[in-house]
């Protein structure tokens, strides 16, 4: 059984490269009508441009229907259609090659460049969660789910601020956020002789508020360091404060001095390093805008993400360019992934705080439960357990399902009848737990043997569309997947860039429903009778892989799988 691992950006590639020079015309299927007749479309009307009357050559009919390479999905057929040139691949081989190496397809295509350090600073988790809005919890979030993507991909990543507030690592924890705490302030003495020793006559001193230490003008340096590129216009005076220095001193020992063992190890083998196809800017590009250097190299070797709300980031701005004028050792790349709005249809968000949001949602939880389960659930110390669960699933699907950049509208009553939420997923990985648990129970009882070796599985017994549709949209695809969550997509050489942080969430909603489909249709463990084994056990390994693919997902939002409801 061949070994290397299969991927659709290493097949599209290959597919496009035997159409000859040009632009990519060939795509993926994933609707389930489509993929009853094909897999991959080369649609007509990009056929008629590339080859004029849009016939295609007799030699690269050949050459696409023998098309081989590194992680090419082998290919049984391709024939013109009116819809344009249609390929199949031989499911079996494909159903093989996956089904034996589930493990490979958890773990994300490619591996970052050795030496990439992100510091990601999240302004936000300076306040009390009393004060903690709802724009700011989604930067939060995204923050959280962005350092578990990068670590994911090899990337070494600090996060700041440490935490102060007695009561907010609390509350983090709830949300299942990992962050790092600290007692107190980074030493801030140096950086304030500095501005000190900038304004010492006594007519600066007497148009100062009473706690500014001096009044700094920005508007020159943007000029000066051709940074104008996303800053807004009206960036021009910032006051000094000790509270504001605090801050930079905390950034400038973050960058200069990173801890011991901060870099994740990364296992080098055919399956998991390969060269990054088909990506703009994913994280290989955020590699392309700063050399990689050493770990105990200068600043220049490190990133530094602002990962804020809307509503802070004109104040982040002041403070990029404050650090530029008070430490000409601050990071030449600063950037700025800048969260939108939050909304309550219904209510005043503005007035709402984390907090209120959580127990909203974990009240409207447990009051769906008892209504379906019973009032005496809220007795069960386990159901207590997983209703906290629940409601962070809830609140990380909602905060996460949307682009960041994008303004976000929440509802104000969740439903948990939907197939869109966090409790529909989390409700999917209890199903599939309580499957196996079933097949364990009944092969313990002596019904069912135990599991063959995956090597003597018959997967040309999955001939379902609900099996193939599992694979090929979920099992195989996952791996770029995981790269792409990663990706950090700049624009150009300014203040600004996006991420897709809302890529996982729609997959994990996308998975739990099809698989639902094929649970709620497919009888999976059978009678036990010796001729039904076969079809049988190479389900199971399917569902192996779903649950492998699942389970790593849930992990990038920081959730633990759920084993019963």
């Amino acid at each position: 059984m061949a070994t290397e691992r299969l991927g659709v950006g290493e097949t599209l590639g290959a597919l496009n490269a035997a159409l000859g020079p040009g632009d990519p015309v060939w795509f993926k299927e994933t609707h389930a009508r489509h993929l009853r007749v094909r897999d991959f479309l080369a649609p007509r009307r990009a056929l008629q441009a590339r080859f004029g009357d849009g016939q295609v050559p007799e030699h690269v009919l050949r050459a696409l229907a023998g098309l081989q390479g590194p992680g090419v999905a082998p290919v049984l057929c391709c024939a013109p259609t009116p819809a344009g040139l249609s390929l199949q691949l031989q499911r079996p081989v494909v159903f093989e090659r996956v089904l034996g190496a589930v493990a490979s397809y958890a773990t994300p295509a490619n591996c970052a460049s050795p030496g990439l350090r992100i510091l990601l600073h999240c302004p936000a988790l300076r306040c009390s969660p009393g004060a903690l809005r709802l724009s700011q919890l989604r930067a939060v979030l995204v923050a959280d789910h962005l350092a578990r993507a990068l670590r994911g991909q090899g990337v070494c990543v600090r996060l700041v601020p440490a935490v102060q507030d007695p009561h907010l690592p609390t509350f983090l924890q709830k949300l299942r956020v990992d962050w790092p705490t600290a007692s107190k302030n980074a030493p801030a003495e140096t950086l304030r002789d500095f501005v000190l020793a900038k304004f010492t006559s006594a007519q600066d001193q007497e148009t100062l508020p009473p706690g500014v230490l001096g009044r700094l003008g920005l508007k020159e340096l943007v000029k000066e360091q051709g940074r104008g590129a996303g800053y807004d216009p009206n960036v021009d005076k910032c006051l000094v404060t000790e509270e504001l220095l605090c801050v930079l001193a905390e950034l400038q020992e973050a960058v200069q001095h990173w801890p011991k063992g901060n870099y994740p190890v990364l296992v080098s083998n055919s399956r998991s390093c390969r060269p990054l196809a088909n990506h703009i800017a994913c994280i290989s590009a955020v590699t392309a805008l700063f050399p990689c250097k050493p770990p105990d190299s200068d600043v220049d070797s490190c990133m530094v993400i602002h990962v804020v709300s809307c509503e802070e980031e004109f104040q982040q701005q002041k403070l990029d360019l404050l650090w530029w004028k008070l430490d000409d050792q601050a990071p030449l790349r600063q950037k700025h992934l800048v969260c939108g709005p939050v909304k309550v249809a219904g209510a005043p968000s503005t007035l709402m705080t984390a907090p209120e949001y959580y127990e909203l949602r974990h009240a409207q939880v447990c009051k769906a439960s008892a209504l379906k389960h019973g009032s005496d659930l809220a007795q069960d110390p386990a159901w207590t357990e997983i209703s906290e669960l629940l409601t962070v699933a809830t609140i990380k699907f909602e905060m996460l399902s949307t682009a960041p950049q994008s303004q976000l509208l929440l509802a104000d009553i969740i439903s948990t009848k939907g197939t869109k939420s966090g409790i529909f997923v989390m409700y999917n990985c209890a199903r599939l737990a309580t499957l196996f648990e079933g097949y364990k129970r009944n092969m313990e009882q002596g019904l069912y043997p135990t599991f063959p070796s995956v090597k003597s599985l018959d997967f040309s017994l999955l001939h379902d569309e609900g099996e193939w549709l599992l694979l090929f949209n979920s099992v195989l695809p996952f791996p770029d997947l995981l790269s792409q969550i990663a990706g950090l997509f700049c624009t150009g050489p300014g203040l600004h860039i996006s991420a897709r942080t809302e890529t996982v969430c729609k997959f994990l909603v996308q998975l739990s429903m099809d698989f639902s489909s094929y649970y709620n249709r497919v009888h999976i463990l059978g009678e036990a009778r010796p001729h039904l084994f076969g079809q049988m056990f190479a389900r199971l390994q399917l569902l192996r892989a779903i649950r492998e693919v699942l389970h790593a997902g849930l992990a990038m939002l920081g959730l633990p799988p759920l084993s019963h409801i």
